[in-house]
């Protein structure tokens, strides 16, 4: 018997998930319970413990989603009150209550684990009655669910997890640039169903799972490759004290949508072309003014105090040396990432890589492997 079977089937936690989960999970039953007890429901049960890990330890799970929590308890819940009304004295009901609880969440579609335990504790009499028992159950489920959301949104994390269909980060149904690997949200919930796996991972986990999948394979395939080979070199650059008419000189004429910040050979940051929209903006909500005009007058060089470089500069850009492998790019120059990743040797610029850049990496490597 291979025994490493019995040993932890989960990676490793990093110290954030300990602190997101293990807070998150206290914060979420103690408001819950005053809540509760506010309303005059009484305080916390037991399987609220389980409905905590899965809500701010997992949330992305298909088990800790909100339909799931709060009808795959308060349907438990239901399930053993109808159960040990009808069938009072039986020893056999409870085990019964818990089955057809197990089946009735299956049913909604409302899977659940603590449910199971909602079912027992409420079958063996634990609770009062039916008023008494789904009041608190209902409540303090849906409870959870709101502070789980605030907090799990508070730490960076999306719950509930946003689903295929959903509106993306840029505003329109398409999915991420990772997702979209030529099988829709239908496919893949068949894939799921055959393999049995639909109640333990959702269709948009399947999508990301196999989309980072093929981020690396294509980090495999530009294996040799580093940040040295295919970054631009000869940088133009501005100071801190570059007026913003300067910068969208050169933008204008470059053709450039990022320029670095340098200041005695010393990186300090990267300006894109849409920070200068966005500053514009700005301007225009503050001085009750058109974002055309705001724009116009931001980059007037007749000014007679002009806006500089440096308060518009992004300070939190990635960066990379030119020993970095080009497949650690990929994520960093992905939907929603930097639009330009500096190369630096200590402090000091040696490079930058557009997007540019690595989609001609791409396009050659693949040429290359073509060709053998």
């Amino acid at each position: 018997m291979d025994w490493r079977g019995f040993g932890p089937a989960m990676g490793g936690p990093k110290a954030v998930d300990l602190v997101r989960a293990g807070l998150g999970a206290g914060l979420g039953l103690l408001l819950a319970g005053l809540a509760l007890r506010g309303l005059g429901l009484g305080w916390l049960i037991a399987p609220f413990g389980a409905t905590a890990v899965l809500v701010y330890a997992v949330p992305n799970s298909p088990l800790a989603q909100p339909w799931s929590v709060v009808m795959g308890n308060t349907l438990s819940a239901l399930v053993a009150l109808a159960v040990m009304t009808a069938l009072p004295q039986h020893d056999w009901a409870v085990p019964l209550a818990v089955a057809l609880a197990i089946a009735t969440m299956i049913a909604a579609r409302a899977l659940h684990p603590p449910g199971g335990a909602v079912a027992l504790l409420v079958s063996l009499g634990a609770t009062g009655g039916w008023a008494a028992t789904l009041g608190p159950v209902a409540a303090g489920s849906a409870l959870l669910v709101g502070v789980g959301i605030l907090w799990n949104r508070a730490v960076g994390r999306v719950y509930p997890f946003r689903q295929p269909a959903q509106v993306g980060a840029h505003g329109t149904h398409d999915p991420t640039p990772e997702a979209r690997i030529g099988l829709d949200p239908a496919e893949l919930a068949t894939i799921l169903e055959d393999y049995r796996q639909s109640a333990n991972l959702g269709v948009a986990d399947l999508a990301r799972l196999v989309g980072a999948a093929e981020q690396a394979a294509a980090a495999r395939r530009l294996e040799g490759f580093t940040a040295a080979d295919i970054m631009s070199r000869d940088l133009v650059t501005v100071g801190p004290e570059a007026a913003l008419a300067h910068v969208a000189d050169i933008f204008r004429k470059r053709g450039f949508t990022s320029l670095p910040v340098v200041e005695d050979g010393r990186l300090l940051g990267v300006i894109f072309q849409i920070d200068l929209i966005r500053r514009a903006r700005e301007d225009a909500f503050r001085q009750h003014k058109s974002l055309l005009s705001a724009l116009v007058r931001l980059v007037d060089s007749h000014r007679a105090r002009q806006p500089k470089a440096g308060e518009i500069l992004q300070t939190g850009v990635p960066q990379v040396t030119p020993e970095t492998p080009v497949g650690a790019l990929l994520p960093l120059l992905a939907d929603g990432g930097a639009e330009a990743v500096p190369v630096v040797t200590g402090a000091a610029i040696v490079g930058i890589v557009t997007r540019t850049d690595l989609v001609s990496a791409l396009a050659q490597r693949l040429a290359l492997v073509q060709v053998a």
